[in-house]
């Protein structure tokens, strides 16, 4: 049994075909429903969506009359969906919606499973690949684990185990990378499959500029809420780096005064930023502590 997501804004070229391909594929289950969020499409998303009704029986259609964005959709389709194994994917035909089948295969022994991109497709763009590069490089960091993808819209996960975490949600693009780090920060099983990324139909509405800041501020929320001292040592030690860095330059090139003076003092504040990790770290612990004991108390 199966509730798949499809959030939908301005797909009226690719969207039947996407939802057909998903009835077919989920003939098979025993159970299952689509749903299809519209999320204030401009085109005729939601009349072609309307007019698949009929046709697919298991279709249940929420409707935003303005833009709320990605995130939002899929928190609305969440909320709504009956079963608590909740697959979602896009609706410009990049997913390939076979490995729906193929993810499925690993629940409910994972809590998550995620379909891993791969191909020309997924490496193409020059401001993609550095971005994607930062964000894995700070959530294998942040969690201790290999992150084949942060962001893949393709995923199978339990619906109990999101709505744990159902506030933090953000509501634009960043919602898989929200989620990502929410089930590796608190331990739940995490299965990567990879997939092939397909050219998508239309013109993708992802702001790479404001996307990818709201990405690295969920990052660095995550990692000082879930693990302070990480981020602290993190920061100090690009700290250590930048001023080794200022005083080699300075020997070979200028052999200036006030450049060595820069340098000792940035080296003198590595080790006060890394304690205050600590007692951010230590702060989090009396917090968590002090909560459990006024639970206890009612």
């Amino acid at each position: 049994m199966i509730s798949v997501i499809v959030p939908i804004y301005n797909e009226e070229n690719a969207i039947k075909e996407t939802l057909l391909a998903l009835k077919n594929e989920l003939s098979t289950f025993e159970d299952y429903e689509i749903i299809a969020v519209n999320d204030g499409s401009a085109d005729s998303s939601y009349d072609v969506i309307k007019s698949l009704e009929s046709e697919i029986e298991k279709l249940t259609v929420i409707n935003h009359v303005e833009n709320m964005g990605y995130g939002q959709s899929l928190h609305d389709g969440i909320v709504k969906a009956k079963f608590n194994c909740i697959a979602i994917t896009d609706s410009d035909g990049s997913y390939p919606i076979d490995m729906i089948k193929e993810l499925y295969k690993y629940y409910p022994d994972y809590d998550m499973v995620v379909g891993a991109r791969t191909g020309k497709e997924y490496k193409r763009g020059i401001f993609k690949k550095p971005a994607r590069t930062m964000f894995n490089f700070l959530v294998e960091y942040a969690t201790g684990r290999k992150v084949p993808d942060v962001n893949s819209g393709l995923r199978i996960f339990k619906k109990d185990v999101v709505m744990q975490f159902s506030d933090a949600f953000c509501t634009g693009f960043s919602f898989t990378t929200t989620i990502t780090l929410f089930f590796f920060l608190n331990m739940y099983y995490v299965k990567y499959i990879p997939i092939n990324y397909l050219t998508r139909e239309g013109k993708s509405k992802v702001n790479h500029f404001r996307d990818t800041l709201r990405a690295a501020q969920i990052i660095v929320q995550s990692i000082l809420y879930y693990n302070p001292t990480k981020l602290f040592l993190l920061i100090a030690g690009f700290q250590l780096l930048f001023a080794i860095l200022i005083a080699l330059i300075n020997f070979i090139l200028f052999n200036s005064s006030p450049l060595y003076f820069l340098s000792a003092a940035l080296i003198s504040t590595v080790v006060p930023i890394f304690c205050l990790g600590l007692t951010t770290d230590l702060l989090k612990q009396i917090y968590k502590q002090t909560k459990k004991v006024n639970q206890r108390n009612g």
